[in-house]
């Protein structure tokens, strides 16, 4: 028979025994959820390196755009200065001796430059008929004309040609300049420039050449004709003076 005392302590166990399982099923509700937060970070290596991959790939590309960027502003400084010029201050000057040169040959006397005037000019002072100015006095007027005329065109020549020779030291003063600026040029266009200039320098030059080279002709021409007017005119003078020939009779 079972006594009091033995349903007592039954019921203890079976109490004890359902605290524990209480116990044991909040502990285990407990502990859930901080296991299930720390088994959730999983770590993918490779995802990791194609994370990796993808930054190197993306930094090139900045890079790359930044040299790109530098080159072409690069070209932006090189095409600024194929644009740079330079100045031509000899212009001027070339312009000023090249009239000068014209004022000098503007100044030729007796027989000038100017075509319309020449003919007319040239048969006054070279006639080619000497029958009715053989008076003593009308040759010497004539011949003092034309000796004048030719001294006044060698004396042209030469202060042209002085003209001339004065030009040079500033020519050459002109072209190491320009030299200098055409080594030193730091672009296309500034180097083209000082081409041009060096041009315009040597066609000053050919211009010069060319007024000194009509001047020496002139003088040369006027002096040719001085010769052959003269002696064509002492022919005429002797021609007058023996006459027909006839000798001389008295009536």
């Amino acid at each position: 028979m079972r006594g009091p005392n033995q349903k007592h302590m039954i019921a203890a166990v079976l109490g004890l025994g359902a605290c524990g399982a209480l116990g044991m099923g909040a502990m285990t509700l407990t502990a859930s959820p901080a296991h299930a937060q720390f088994s959730g970070i999983v770590f993918d290596p490779s995802n990791y390196a194609q994370n990796i991959l993808t930054a190197a790939r993306t930094l090139q590309t900045v890079n790359q755009q930044i040299q790109q960027l530098q080159n072409e502003a690069r070209m932006l400084v090189n095409m600024g200065k194929n644009l740079t010029r330079i100045d031509f201050p000899q212009l001027d000057a070339l312009k000023q001796k090249l009239a000068e040169i014209d004022r000098l040959m503007g100044r030729a006397q007796a027989i000038d430059f100017r075509v319309d005037q020449l003919d007319d000019k040239f048969q006054s002072l070279f006639p080619q008929d000497f029958s009715s100015a053989l008076r003593t006095d009308a040759r010497v007027r004539d011949a003092r004309a034309r000796l004048d005329a030719s001294m006044g065109a060698f004396r042209q020549t030469m202060t042209v040609q002085a003209q001339v020779v004065e030009n040079i030291q500033s020519d050459t003063e002109a072209l190491a300049d320009i030299v200098a600026r055409s080594q030193g040029a730091e672009g296309s266009l500034a180097a083209q420039q000082a081409t041009n200039q060096l041009l315009a320098l040597t066609a000053k030059q050919q211009f010069q050449l060319q007024h000194m080279m009509a001047a020496q002709f002139r003088s040369e021409s006027v002096e040719q004709a001085r010769q052959t007017t003269q002696a064509a005119e002492a022919r005429a003078a002797t021609k007058k003076f023996l006459g027909s020939g006839s000798a001389y009779t008295s009536e």
